[in-house]
């Protein structure tokens, strides 16, 4: 069974941290069965430049945002050494029982089931706790270009405060992730944390002790 479902931001593609970070998952990889939900990143931006521009109907951009999801994997599966893109979870299973990392294109689990709003309201935050959910992991880890999820300053008050836990109710207005998470992850029982992927220490730290800098979800 899948132990922790991680997600890379598509933010982290612009940064110059992605090969180091790619490098040391191989690593967990060997120590934890893994697996990689890509995001969207510049690929999803392109669908939503087409959307603005045509106005795309809202089943039209969900699919294509996905197949941005799968483009971003491709990357990853050729950055992680030794992992593989797989399009199912029964191939991902058998990768990481392996003890190398499989990297999930979504777009055909997705579309069969179909099980998701067609909404810009749902990104690949979402889409990891589905996966996450569905593969039976009891853990997901969201990694971003920042530290976590953060307050939002009050006027006059200087900068906003990292948040180390909220609850679910805080995570479904919470800015830093799309508004549906909280839905999927409701009555899940999943383990979540946002963790900085720009220091891929902190994902080890959070896989070997529990706990890290970041953000993580109440129970």
């Amino acid at each position: 069974m899948i132990e922790v479902v991680v997600k890379f931001g598509g933010s982290l593609s612009r940064g110059a941290g992605l090969q180091k970070l790619c490098r040391q998952l191989a690593g967990l990889g060997r120590q934890h069965r893994l697996l990689v939900v890509p995001g969207g990143g510049s690929f999803a931006d392109t669908v939503r430049d087409y959307d603005k521009c045509y106005g795309l109907s809202n089943a039209t951009a969900h699919w294509m945002a996905i197949l941005a999801m799968d483009q971003y994997g491709y990357l990853l599966s050729d950055l992680i050494p030794h992992s593989q893109a797989v399009r199912n979870l029964e191939a991902a299973n058998k990768i990481a029982f392996a003890r190398r990392v499989p990297v999930l294109l979504p777009f055909d689990l997705i579309r069969q089931a179909d099980s998701l709003p067609h909404s810009w309201e749902v990104t690949s935050d979402s889409i990891s706790a589905w996966v996450a959910k569905a593969a039976g992991a009891p853990k997901l880890v969201l990694l971003k270009d920042v530290d976590g999820l953060y307050s939002e300053a009050r006027p006059g008050e200087g900068e906003s405060d990292l948040l180390e836990s909220l609850t679910l109710e805080q995570l479904a207005n919470c800015a830093g992730v799309d508004r549906f998470l909280a839905t999927v992850i409701r009555d899940s029982g999943l383990d979540l944390w946002i963790i900085n992927g720009n220091e891929p220490h902190r994902l080890e730290e959070l896989l070997a002790k529990g706990r890290t800098r970041g953000t993580c979800l109440q129970r």
